[in-house]
């Protein structure tokens, strides 16, 4: 019996298509805005065992900011600190940042420290109109800087500078130079966090990376050739947003913690936002901008802690936590997708401006197999097939690492790791996650990167058919999986639904999904962008609703294990 089909339940989906798969671009113009009204809350909890004889902590104040298309005003900011430090100091660094510093030279065991800033910020998504020719020519003094190499942003390596010169051919135009390369970034490096490296020429050879990485390679890439392009940290916030297009709702979500992005100069409109993972001349208000440079090297003083310690001592651990509390949020932003690309989705305010669009030649349709040669199949080579890289086993609470800087003295930086999930089994909406086979499978497990917070119940997985790109009709159910096999402990890991009937998928598109009874609380964590699956292929609904009309712009951690032919 296929539980799916005759048990009640809350469901994620698998799915299959034989129809011809094709590519698009998957440029997305949005026109409209984005307001909201929230008060920010960082907080931080120091430990520090006998030994430490000195702590520093420091902190950028966030200032308001505007742009064409992306401001905030910060009404006000506060810190409060129990105990006290014995000193406080602020000062403004070359970049303009305002930076806070906080010595304790009498340690207690515990430090608390919350900054709480009340802000409104804002998104305006109108037709922009630029003129900024490429290359661009006598640039003032004031952005020098922003066009120099760093040891994280190498723009004269001759590598990168071959790129963003093969990138930029004919091009005549500022806009037109960082479409391009924003566009080759966005299809050419998968997000994985955190990776060995951050550095642009990394990022380059690697084709990997998070946000820093991102940031780094399209800053080396735009310096390269000429355009000023700056470093800004800050975070982002993970209420999603939704915009409206032709074929139902695009949702977007980020994690909630710490980001990168970038700034480029342009002349006629001065210091513009990017996203380098997902967006050209803007950036969404769920972001919240803190502190500038040149790259993430020097970007290193909010949240800095470092300290001097006995020989021999312990270390401090640090928890931080960040909160948003919307108190009003307005976001009215409709979308339409061109005919040309990238490949992965990019979004861009609508821009009058010179430019080539970039045109994505349709994908050949997958091979037709007939059931005589089905049933010749020999199914004897191991197959695993995923979007597979994700931070396993990671206690989000405690995420950052100790460096030491001379004897007896150490210091703790920020890092980028976020914890990218969905809580999954609230059982009000549905999810599903789909993947595309190339070739024949026999399928025997479907692996999920799951957190079990709680609760009780069974977990499984059912396997459906694709309906003109929506999951379709049920195919196979796993086995039943008791929550109470699953580990409390802290972090994400793979867990692995067996399929005992061993289904024969044929090529095309498919959908994985969760189903459950009882009331776990588990997270599926997520990748940002689409690394292997569709770009429309993350998919949600309520429980109630018989159309799957909303798409996510994430892609699931999932595996799929089996064999398939030679």
């Amino acid at each position: 019996m296929k539980i799916g089909k005759y048990m009640a339940s809350f469901l994620w989906g698998l799915s299959v298509s034989m129809v011809a798969l094709s590519a698009h671009g998957e440029n997305y113009t949005l026109k409209g805005d984005m307001k909201s009204t929230l008060q920010y809350k960082l907080q931080q909890q120091i430990t520090t065992p006998e030994g430490v004889k000195k702590l520093e902590a420091s902190f950028v104040i966030p200032q308001s900011f505007d742009s064409p298309t992306y401001g905030q005003e910060i009404k006000s900011c506060r810190f409060t600190f129990q105990p006290e430090p014995q000193k406080k100091e602020t000062i403004t660094d070359k970049r303009d940042n305002r930076i806070l510093l906080t010595t304790w030279t009498s340690v207690p065991g515990q430090v608390d420290i919350t900054l709480t800033c009340e802000t409104v910020s804002y998104t305006l998504l109108d037709k922009i109109k630029t003129t900024a020719p490429f290359p661009l020519v006598n640039t003032p003094p004031e952005v020098a800087d922003y066009l120099r190499p760093t040891p994280l942003v190498q723009s004269e390596d001759p590598r990168i500078k071959k790129m963003a010169v093969s990138l930029t051919q004919g091009v005549t135009t500022e806009f037109d130079a960082v479409q391009r390369i924003v566009s080759w970034v966005v299809d050419n490096v998968k997000y994985v966090s955190p990776p060995p490296q951050y550095d642009a020429l990394y990022t380059l050879e690697s084709g990997q990376g998070n946000c820093q990485n991102f940031s780094h390679l399209s800053a080396a890439l735009l310096r390269a050739i000429g355009i000023p392009t700056r470093i800004v940290n800050g975070v982002t916030l993970n209420k999603p947003l939704d915009v409206k297009w032709e074929k139902g709702v695009l949702t977007f979500k980020m994690g909630q913690g710490r980001h990168s992005w970038i700034e480029s100069w342009f002349p006629d409109l001065g210091w513009v936002p990017f996203d380098a993972q997902s967006s050209v001349l803007f950036v969404s208000n769920r972001f919240l901008r803190i502190e500038i440079g040149t790259d993430n090297g020097e970007t290193k003083n909010d949240g800095l802690v470092r300290w001097v310690q006995i020989k021999g001592s312990a270390q401090p651990t640090l928890q931080e936590y960040i909160n948003a509390e919307f108190k009003a949020d307005k976001v009215e932003v409709g979308g339409k997708r061109e005919n040309y690309g990238p490949k992965n989705i990019l979004l861009t305010p609508p821009v009058t401006a010179t430019f080539k669009p970039l045109v994505i030649p349709p994908l050949p349709p997958p091979p037709a197999i007939s059931e005589e040669v089905k049933k010749t199949l020999k199914y004897d080579q191991p197959f695993l097939f995923g979007n597979l890289k994700f931070p396993e086993n990671i206690d989000f609470a405690f995420p950052r690492t100790t460096s030491k800087t001379k004897d007896n003295q150490f210091e703790m930086k920020k890092n980028f790791l976020v914890e990218t999930a969905e809580y999954v089994t609230q059982g009000v909406t549905q999810y599903a996650q789909a993947f595309v086979l190339t070739k024949p499978v026999k399928l025997e497990k479907v692996g999920l990167a799951l957190h079990k917070f709680g609760g009780d119940g069974i977990l499984w997985v059912d396997v459906f058919s694709d309906n003109n790109g929506k999951p379709g009709q049920i195919l196979s159910a796993s086995k039943f999986v008791d929550l109470d096999k699953l580990s409390l402990k802290p972090g994400y890991r793979w867990e692995d639904f067996e399929f005992p009937d061993r289904p024969e998928l044929m090529p095309g598109r498919y959908w994985i999904a969760l189903g459950f009874t009882g009331s776990p609380v588990v997270n599926w964590f997520y990748t940002y962008g689409k690394p292997v699956g569709p770009v429309d292929g993350t998919r949600y609904k309520g429980v109630f609703e018989e159309d799957w009309s909303g798409a996510l712009g994430y892609e699931f951690n999932y595996r799929i294990i089996g064999k398939t032919v030679k």
